[in-house]
């Protein structure tokens, strides 16, 4: 199956899926906290998912499934090709209303995904990437900004990891806006809104995959606190960090960062 053709299948499915979001939460919403982290699931959560799930499933039946809200029974590991989703990423975002939230889904080769779709339906903001292909939003290419200084730079993420004490080395003062969903973090890095993301934590695959294929065709950096850089489909699902920068602020990142071990 040509990669063209799952981009286009999954750009569509992305679309599906984050309508349905929004008329359920406008219907209302039915709220449930997960056993293993507490993390809030919605109906929503859970129809997008079934929504994805048919759809997909059924257009491509050879591909192996792995999706935040669907029990994984590690059959993936058999796949050459797998979908990696994540129903609605920021999920707290959509539950108060804000924008940061999106549907995000890639096709997996061989433990690189080689397709990825980040849509954030409340900003109308649709980020594809097929590998080899370059990265676009509505269409029109997207490139990194071209910062080179961490001093001032704009940081998407929590200001409380970048004040925490445990730092051998403080950091500069910079602009740093909180994202809820890390896939659109990756997204905004991409297109040049914002010049790095910084998650010195473990991050599950649905959350990054679509996102990495789409920063990296932009032209970023991304990878792990010790800069290497993440394969899917292993029996454990997830990254040990997540690093998501332009060129030159990647190796000024990395040098501050590769001492730290993720943390669960």
């Amino acid at each position: 199956m040509a990669v063209d053709d799952d981009l286009t299948l999954i750009l569509d499915a992305a679309r599906e899926a984050g309508d349905l979001a929004r008329t359920i939460r406008r219907q209302g919403l039915e709220i449930e906290y997960k056993e293993d982290d507490g993390t809030p699931v919605t109906n929503a959560d859970l129809a997008a998912d079934s929504l994805l799930t048919q759809r997909l499933r059924a257009a491509r039946p050879g591909y192996g499934w792995l999706s935040e809200e669907t029990a994984d029974d590690h059959g993936r590991l058999a796949h050459q090709r797998i979908f990696v989703v994540d129903p609605i990423d920021g999920t707290r975002a959509f539950l108060k209303g804000r924008p940061w939230w999106s549907v995000a889904i890639a096709v997996v080769e061989d433990g690189l995904p080689v397709a990825g779709v980040v849509f954030a339906p409340e900003l109308d903001e649709a980020y594809a990437a097929a590998a080899g292909a370059g990265a676009t939003r509505n269409g029109l290419p997207i490139r990194p900004s071209e910062t080179m200084a961490l001093e001032n730079c704009r940081m998407v993420g929590d200001t409380l990891v970048f004040e925490h004490w445990s730092w051998p080395t403080p950091w500069p003062a910079m602009q740093v806006e909180q994202r809820s969903s890390t896939a659109l973090r990756m997204c905004l890095v991409a297109a040049g809104d914002f010049d790095a993301a910084v998650a010195p934590v473990r991050k599950s695959d649905w959350d990054v995959a679509a996102g990495d294929l789409i920063a990296r065709e932009a032209g970023c950096f991304v990878g792990d606190h010790t800069g290497s850089a993440f394969r899917y489909n292993a029996p454990r699902p997830s990254q040990a960090s997540l690093i998501c920068a332009t060129p030159g602020l990647a190796p000024l990142i990395l040098e501050r960062v590769r001492h730290m071990g993720a943390r669960n």
